[in-house]
């Protein structure tokens, strides 16, 4: 009857609604009604809002008082999904998705003792503000300070009154860290960074290559103790040694996918930092076409991968995204009549068809020892992971000289900048020039948020293009809830291709130096990564901040 009231229903839909909620008895209403009753959310809060005379919230606007957040404990937020709002000494109003649950404000009410006022607001939006107030996690918090199991760090190396094995176990723990990890991956982060600072245990995720912070409960710091022992149980690592940094690894399953996370931790002046890593063991891989080459980059990488010998170099600093160009050529020349085998440290993404095989310095098996020894096992594809030294780099080469088509990675600011490096290592030139098929250099830029980009025109104030502009008019962030106010959403990449010719040989085996290198290959139609931006800025994938912050002009 109420919903019908609202008016936004037809007899259709309030049938469908009837029947999917009882076919799913645990399904509340309000959920039914948003998910078969097809209207938006917001659409039937506010009409659900003027047939019961509730009043209806915008938390991107509206903020709490702070008297209201103080009447409930975080365990009664978290468990009735509402948000304390406004207490006016003599009820108080609660923010929730769900203008149906009775439960709650009954419950509600016996905690505050009080008459409790219902307020409408997204399921969403009521989420957010509730980490945004409360912290994440802020009710395993409350429950282990509760629970009176444990003593205030106050100072550097504080012990808990519990054995610190017992203290790895307890349940209030293990659901904040997993409360910790599962937002984490809720937001798309590749990092987690758990840092004690002298008054806060401050945690980041690192998200589109940007770090931000994570709004946690205050109380936090008394507990820093037992929640970086806990990790460190978690990743099988000595929780007695605080002295010397060590890496582990957590295999964790999250939504159904697997999630392999690299911890390391380093001792620090107010504790142990711990980063934590986060890698899909399997997943979609990105397909080459879709990696955003321009057509002349396309077909020059496409040619070289399908060689039957060579080397293939990617270049550029950690987290440019080497690794994902890597699969997706390795996916691309992956066929049945193909042996691939691949050196990797660690195997970030499993690979069906492909023999991977993971690096173990500590026993001895080295990217060296592993290339020797796939050079005995018949491949016609090997990838490795990172060439490091003379040893790897010689390897490599012969092996692309005795008929492999070899793929690695190498650290330099630029495609040209890999044989300066590799003659740096001690590779003799004239090998580099045979061996060397093409270098490819990249970065990742963040991608403007389709659904809140504003089109303004082009400032060149601060900058030179090197060619006349594509349009007089560029897209800048803007924020909104879809990319959490930051403007951007996922990354692109950004391209430098060069592909070895005579000319490039010949510089090679006299050893100019990268800029010259580099010439020789603009002159030929190499787009430098700057020049890449720039035309993605024009088709209105990035902003003009971000290809200034990820490249150099050249």
């Amino acid at each position: 009857m109420i919903l019908q009231r609202t008016g936004i229903y037809s007899d259709a839909q309030l049938a469908r609604i009837a029947a999917n909620r009882a076919a799913n008895p645990g399904m509340s209403l309000a959920e039914a009604a948003v998910k078969f009753g097809g209207a938006k959310e917001v659409d039937f809060l506010a009409a659900v809002g003027r047939a019961l005379g509730l009043e209806t919230v915008d938390l991107d606007r509206q903020q709490p008082g702070p008297d209201a957040l103080t009447k409930l404990p975080a365990s009664a937020v978290y468990q009735y999904n509402v948000l304390p709002f406004r207490f006016d000494g003599a009820a108080l109003t609660v923010v929730t998705h769900d203008p149906f649950d009775t439960k709650a404000a009954d419950g509600l009410r016996l905690i505050v003792g009080c008459p409790v006022k219902t307020a409408l607001a997204p399921k969403e939006e009521v989420e957010k503000a509730v980490k945004k107030y409360y912290g994440v996690g802020a009710d395993a918090i409350e429950k282990m300070i509760e629970d009176g199991r444990y003593s205030v760090d106050d100072d550097f190396g504080a012990m808990t009154k519990i054995d610190v094995n017992e203290m790895g176990e307890e349940a209030s723990i293990v659901r904040f860290v997993n409360q910790i990890i599962a937002e984490a991956d809720h937001q798309g982060a590749t990092d987690i960074h758990i840092e004690p600072q002298e008054t806060e245990l401050r945690i980041r995720y690192r998200i589109d290559g940007m770090l931000h912070k994570v709004d946690v409960p205050p109380q936090l710091n008394r507990l820093k103790s037992a929640i970086i022992s806990r990790i460190k149980v978690m990743a099988n690592l000595d929780i007695a040694e605080k002295r010397l940094p060590m890496d582990g690894r957590i295999g964790i399953r999250i939504g159904g996918q697997d999630i392999d996370i690299r911890v390391s931790t380093m001792p620090a002046a107010y504790g142990e930092s711990i980063s934590l890593r986060l890698l899909a063991k399997s997943g979609s891989f990105v397909k080459m076409a879709d990696l955003g080459f321009n057509d002349r980059d396309f077909a020059v990488v496409n040619k070289i991968i399908h060689r039957p010998n060579g080397i293939f170099l990617v270049t550029g600093p950690t987290g440019s995204g080497k690794s994902t160009s890597l699969y997706s050529f390795l996916s691309e020349v992956n066929k049945i009549d193909v042996r691939i085998m691949t050196a990797e440290d660690p195997i970030e993404y499993h690979m069906a068809g492909i023999n991977q095989v993971q690096m173990q310095s500590d026993i001895g098996m080295t990217f060296a020892r592993a290339l020797r020894a796939f050079l005995r096992q018949d491949p016609d594809i090997i990838m490795v992971g990172e060439i490091r030294d003379r040893e790897t780099a010689e390897i490599a080469i012969n092996a692309s000289l005795t008929g492999h088509m070899v793929f690695s990675t190498l650290h330099t600011n630029d495609a040209a900048g890999a044989f300066p490096r590799l003659i740096d290592m001690g590779v003799e030139p004239f090998l580099i020039a045979s061996a060397v098929a093409g270098v490819m250099g990249q970065r990742l830029c963040r991608r403007l948020c389709p659904a809140c980009r504003r089109e303004v025109p082009l400032d060149r104030t601060y900058y030179t293009l090197p060619y006349p502009p594509a349009r007089e008019t560029v897209f800048e962030p803007a924020g909104c809830d879809t990319c959490t106010r930051t403007g951007y959403k996922g990354r692109r990449a950004l391209f430098e291709v060069l592909e070895v010719d005579e000319d490039i040989e010949g510089a090679i085996v006299r050893r100019e130096n990268a800029t010259q290198i580099r010439n020789i290959s603009l002159s030929k139609g190499m787009k430098t990564l700057r020049e890449d931006g720039w035309a993605k800025v024009f088709a209105g994938v990035t902003s003009v901040k971000e290809i200034l912050r990820v490249t150099e002009e050249q």
